[in-house]
């Protein structure tokens, strides 16, 4: 049986705006209605022999992972929660033991959750070569056929030919990523391979050689997986055992020591998305070369990338650019210039801002919020609960809130008093009173909240009940 490894815990800074920590690249409808994260797992569906997958995920975002899944009907076999990054080779070693429990001969498809393949027959294809391959005790990386000299990636050199497949290969070198003269001759010489991130191995195989030429991250791992904790489809590593990995990727850990590394060769429209260039180049492009999203007005505008988020945007007489606008913050770079982004979200870091970690709507498992307005000791939110959904049992002790419905039913605790409230009512929750929101009805509750007092940080809340087992 073939376990689908999915690894979505990127942060995607290279797509900020739109790309922030609360709501990463994969989690993103980049392409088409489904996001990134939906897409990896659709394009396996119908293929012989999968089982449900295991999702490795940030701990901040398992709701989004599970909405998601829900979404297009796809249960997980488990959902992993990283309490902290470490990077790919801690992440697979602990699928692999849970895949291990399920089957002693299972073999992982390991696939970041962030890439667009747009040849799916072909990567069905690639697939089954490496599952034969990986039932050869084989560690199989897939290579991308490179079309230009690409300096942004990792090169794979395919060594001899294997089973006289003529697209699988023993791997000669890793190659880190080149400069533009060696890319082109790598280019040039036809042996070169994009490395995409993408592996197929038996999960007893990848974790002996990890035992091998990376003990720690094994040892560390191991504890992690044995004092983990189990809820729902959850999975919870012990933090301290997993803060204490050594964060490393797989290529680095295993497969540039390995004696075991194979390679498929692919074309099969790959691209990482790695940069607002790279997102335009795959993207639906005019007669003059623009990709466009959203509320656009264009005029002698060539060869550009332009998305509208949450207003009207007008380019006129540019060419060459990229323009990402949302709803706090709007881009405007030379394509050029598309791996430079990351300076901007460490500016918004070193200043202490919020633009890089959270879009002005936040999503939560009950539903979201979105800012409206702030000032000098008042903020206003407009707040969405889902059917049945509820807000934690909660108090806080720096601000007092205005609740006024607008649209459905809410039930609102405040202290002993528990209370119906439909559309133009409000209350008043005092500083310092437990209180709690839950929508009772059919259709989505909406509401204004108005906060006010001397801190309205998020952090300013004492939670005594929840659903989601927020700390």
């Amino acid at each position: 049986m073939i376990y689908p490894v999915i690894l979505s815990g990127g942060s995607g800074t290279r797509l900020w705006p739109l790309s922030r920590a609360s709501l990463p690249k994969q989690f993103l409808p980049l392409l088409s209605e489904h996001t990134l994260f939906q897409e990896t797992l659709l394009r396996l569906a119908n293929f012989h022999d999968m089982a449900a997958p295991l999702v490795v995920c940030n701990t901040h975002h398992r709701f989004l992972a599970a909405e998601q899944l829900l979404a297009i009907n796809v249960p997980p076999m488990m959902q992993i929660l990283e309490p902290v990054g470490r990077n790919t080779a801690p992440a697979v070693a602990i699928a692999a033991f849970a895949a291990q429990e399920k089957d002693a001969e299972a073999i992982l498809l390991v696939l970041p959750a962030d890439h667009l393949i747009q040849n799916v027959p072909a990567f069905h294809r690639a697939i089954d070569s490496a599952v034969e391959l990986a039932q050869q005790d084989k560690l199989v990386t897939f290579g991308i056929t490179p079309d230009a000299p690409a300096t942004g990636f990792g090169y794979i050199e395919r060594g001899a030919a294997l089973n006289n497949d003529q697209s699988a290969f023993s791997v000669a070198r890793f190659v880190e990523k080149p400069d533009a003269a060696t890319a082109q001759s790598f280019l040039a010489s036809g042996n070169f391979f994009w490395n995409s991130g993408m592996f197929v191995f038996k999960a007893s195989v990848y974790l002996s050689e990890l035992l091998i030429h990376r003990p720690d991250i094994y040892q560390a791992a191991l504890l992690s997986w044995q004092h983990s904790t189990h809820d729902l489809d959850f999975c919870r590593l012990d933090e301290a055992d997993f803060a204490a990995c050594p964060s490393e990727s797989i290529d680095y850990a295993v497969m540039e020591h390995t004696q075991h590394a194979a390679m498929v060769t692919v074309d099969i429209g790959w691209s990482d998305i790695g940069s607002w260039s790279s997102l335009a180049e795959v993207s639906a492009l005019d007669a003059k070369g623009n990709a466009v999203r959203g509320d656009v007005y264009m005029a002698e505008t060539s060869n550009s990338y332009i998305r509208a988020e949450s207003r009207m945007v007008a380019v006129i007489g540019v060419e060459d650019l990229v323009i990402v606008e949302t709803a706090d913050a709007v881009l405007v770079m030379h394509k050029d210039m598309a791996q430079d982004v990351k300076a901007a979200v460490d500016f918004l870091k070193q200043a202490e801002r919020t633009e890089h970690l959270i879009h002005r709507r936040a999503y939560r498992p009950w539903g979201y919020y979105e800012g409206i307005d702030i000032g000098e000791r008042f903020q206003v939110k407009r707040i969405m609960v889902k059917p049945g959904a509820k807000l934690s049992l909660q108090m806080h002790y720096h601000r007092a809130e205005h609740w006024i419905i607008v649209s459905g039913t809410a039930k609102i605790t405040c202290g002993d008093k528990i209370e119906l409230l439909h559309e133009n009512q409000s209350t008043y929750i005092p500083i310092g009173q437990t209180h709690r929101l839950e929508n009772v009805g059919r259709l989505p509750l909406f509401m204004i909240e108005v906060q006010s007092g001397s801190y309205l940080g998020e952090d300013d809340i004492v939670r005594f009940e929840d659903d989601y087992k927020r700390s």
